[in-house]
């Protein structure tokens, strides 16, 4: 069983960062890719950005050169370090997690959700 727990959302005057983390647990396959996306009421869900085991990365062309995803030391282990946060950021984000050696596929498994505010 996998599961995913995210953290580090809150609220944020725009200009400002914030960190989201996320750790995956379980029986986790050491080829995967995991994914960081968003989503607001009454719209689908969006990739925000992605990463597979190897560091390759992808973003969203609405969060380039202001975010940046990396996974961490321990494994399976997640970040989304959002810098000028703008009002539009303002949505839950989830972590998702996909097992494959094929990059960039919908996520099979997701945590929670954080909840990130960005205010004018």
């Amino acid at each position: 069983q996998v599961q995913l727990v995210e953290s580090g959302g809150g609220l944020v005057q725009a200009g400002g960062s914030l960190r989201l983390s996320c750790a995956a647990s379980g029986s986790i396959s050491s080829i995967n890719s995991m994914y960081w996306y968003r989503q607001t009421p009454g719209k689908q869900r969006e990739l925000v950005a992605a990463i597979t085991n190897t560091g390759r990365t992808n973003y969203a062309d609405s969060v380039k050169d202001r975010f940046t995803i990396s996974r961490g030391n321990a494994k399976n282990t997640l970040y989304l370090q959002m810098n000028s946060l703008k009002p539009e950021d303002t949505a839950v984000y989830y972590c998702g997690l996909y097992m494959s050696s094929t990059a960039w596929r919908y996520p099979a498994y997701w945590g929670q959700g954080t909840q990130v505010t960005v205010s004018s």
